[in-house]
C-alpha cells in the first residue's frame, strides 16, 4: 500500500511470451543483486489530458535489449499513475522518452532508472532518443484498458485480416522455432539423380508472427538443395499440386527451354533430363510469367555442381539470399512491391534473421565453406563475415582466391542469380555475425551468426 496514492498494481505479463517473461524475471533478479543508481524523473503532465484519478499506481519493469523495449506495449487502467522502471541490458546506450516530456537519462549497460509517466488518461507513445534508434523500431506504447495504444510500431503483432503484415527484423521467433538446416548436402551415389519437385502453395511463417502464402517447391523456401558432379545427369519430374500453372528452369542444364521448361497446369506432371557440364552453384526457379512474381513469392532453389578439384572441409553450409514482398496476412506476396523494388525484408534461407536466434556452428581452427546463391529477384548480395577473412573465393565458376595466394577477400559480391562460395578458418572462439554488406538489406533481415566454440 502506498500511503500517498493507494495500493500499487503490478501489471501481469500474461500477454508476453513465456521466454520473454523468463528474461524479465532474470533481469529483475539480476538488478536486485547490483548496486545501481536509480534516477526518478516525474511526468510533466497527465497523459491523455484531464482524467479522474483512481489513486492507484501501476509499476512496470521494462528492459532495453536488442534495440527493442521489452515489453513494447503496456496497458494500464484509465486514471492510474504509471511508473516505468527501465533497465538497459544492451551494449548500446539507451533512454526512454515519453510524449508527455518525461524521460530517463541515457543508460549504459546495466543502468537503471525510473520514469513517472503521470496519470494515464489515453494512449501514450515512447521511444529511445539515440540517433536512428526510434526509426529502427525502438518504440514503446501505452494504452488504457478502454483505448488503443498510440505510436507503437509492433511488427510482430498479428495484423488485421486483409491488411499487409509488417516485419520486425529483431523479433525473437520463440523457443519452439526451428531454423532451416543450412548444412550442405552430400553428393548422392550414382551418376544419375532422379529429382521430384512438387509445386505447392502453402502458408508459412516468414518472420515472427508474419505469415505468407508462399509458392514453393516441395513446401519449403528455398526449395531443396541438390548436388552433383560435372557429368552427372539429373532427371527432373515436376508435379503441379498448386492452383495455377507452374514450371521450372534449371540454370545448371543447357538445353532449349521451349518444351522442358514450359509451365504446366494444376494436376499435370513433366519430366526432363539434363547433364551438368559446368561447375558452380546454380539457381533453379519457376518459369511461369510473370517470373518476378513466382520467384519473389518463393519458387527458387540451388543446385551445387562441385568443381573437379574441390577439397574436403570440416563444415559446409548453403545460404540462399532472397527478398520478401509482403501482401495481406496469409496471402501471396505483392507484385506491385516487387515491380517497385520495395522489399519488406531480405533473408537467408527464407526466414528473417533466423540464424541470429539459431546460429550456425563451428570450432576454432576448422575450415568452413559457405556456398552462397543470390536468388533475388532484385537485390544484389555482398556476403561478409564480421571478424573473419576469406582465404578462398570461388565466384560464378571461377577460382578468384586460394589459400596459397598472399591476398585475402572480405566479401563475396553477387548479382541476382549468381553464386559461389568462400572458405575461412575462424581464429578463436566467439560469435561471428554474417551479413549482406548492402547494409540496408542487412538491417532488413539479411544477417545471422556463426557460434564458434573452442578448437578440438
Amino acid at each position: 500500500m502506498n500511503p500517498a496514492t493507494g495500493p500499487t498494481r503490478v501489471r501481469p505479463l500474461g500477454g508476453v511470451a513465456a521466454g520473454l517473461a523468463l528474461v524479465l524475471i532474470a533481469v529483475l533478479v539480476g538488478v536486485a543483486g547490483q548496486r545501481l543508481t536509480s534516477v526518478e524523473t516525474p511526468g510533466a503532465v497527465p497523459a491523455g489530458g484531464a482524467v479522474a484519478e483512481t489513486g492507484h499506481t501501476t509499476t512496470v519493469a521494462v528492459v532495453a535489449e536488442g534495440m527493442r523495449f521489452h515489453p513494447a506495449q503496456i496497458t494500464v487502467p484509465r486514471g492510474d499513475r504509471l511508473v516505468i522502471e527501465l533497465t538497459n541490458r544492451d551494449d548500446r546506450r539507451h533512454d526512454l522518452v515519453l510524449a508527455t516530456g518525461a524521460r530517463t537519462p541515457l543508460l549504459s549497460r546495466g543502468g537503471t532508472a525510473r520514469v513517472d509517466a503521470g496519470i494515464i488518461g489515453g494512449p501514450l507513445a515512447g521511444w529511445c532518443s539515440m540517433p536512428g534508434h526510434r526509426q529502427s523500431g525502438m518504440t514503446l506504447s501505452v494504452s488504457t484498458t478502454d483505448a488503443p495504444a498510440a505510436g507503437h510500431d509492433d511488427h510482430a503483432a498479428d495484423p488485421a485480416p486483409g491488411t499487409a503484415a509488417r516485419i520486425d527484423p529483431m523479433a525473437d521467433p520463440g523457443p519452439a522455432f526451428t531454423a532451416r538446416d543450412a548444412t550442405a548436402p552430400t553428393i548422392p551415389p550414382g551418376r544419375v539423380h532422379k529429382v521430384e519437385l512438387r509445386a505447392r502453395e502453402v502458408v508459412r511463417e516468414v518472420a515472427p508472427g508474419v505469415r505468407q502464402k508462399m509458392w514453393t517447391f516441395n513446401g519449403t523456401v528455398p526449395g531443396p538443395v541438390l548436388r552433383g558432379r560435372v557429368g552427372d545427369t539429373f532427371e527432373v519430374t515436376l508435379v503441379n499440386e498448386g492452383s495455377m500453372d507452374h514450371g521450372v528452369d534449371f540454370h545448371a542444364g543447357a538445353l532449349a527451354p521451349d518444351a522442358v521448361m514450359r509451365p504446366i497446369d494444376p494436376g499435370q506432371r513433366l519430366t526432363y533430363r539434363f547433364t551438368a557440364t559446368k561447375a558452380g552453384i546454380w539457381m533453379y526457379h519457376c518459369s511461369t510469367m510473370p517470373m518476378l512474381h513466382h520467384i519473389g513469392n518463393g519458387m527458387y532453389g540451388a543446385v551445387i555442381i562441385d568443381p573437379p578439384d574441390l577439397t574436403p572441409v570440416d563444415r559446409e553450409y548453403v545460404l540462399v539470399q532472397s527478398e520478401l514482398y509482403l501482401g495481406p496476412d496469409g496471402e501471396p506476396g505483392d507484385l506491385a512491391k516487387m515491380q517497385a523494388e520495395r522489399p519488406d525484408a531480405v533473408v537467408f534461407n527464407g526466414y528473417v534473421a533466423q540464424y541470429d536466434h539459431r546460429p550456425l556452428t563451428a570450432r576454432a581452427g576448422e575450415r568452413v565453406r559457405v556456398w552462397v546463391l543470390d536468388a533475388g529477384p532484385n537485390r544484389d548480395s555482398a556476403f561478409h563475415i564480421v571478424g573473419a577473412q576469406f582465404d578462398t573465393l570461388y565466384r560464378e565458376g571461377q577460382w578468384q582466391l586460394r589459400p596459397s595466394d598472399p591476398g585475402g577477400a572480405q566479401v563475396l559480391d553477387l548479382a541476382p542469380a549468381a553464386g559461389g562460395f568462400v572458405e575461412t578458418v575462424f581464429p578463436e572462439p566467439g560469435r561471428y555475425p554474417f551479413v549482406s554488406h548492402v547494409m540496408v538489406d542487412a538491417e532488413r533481415g539479411a544477417h545471422g551468426v556463426f557460434e564458434v566454440g573452442p578448437g578440438k
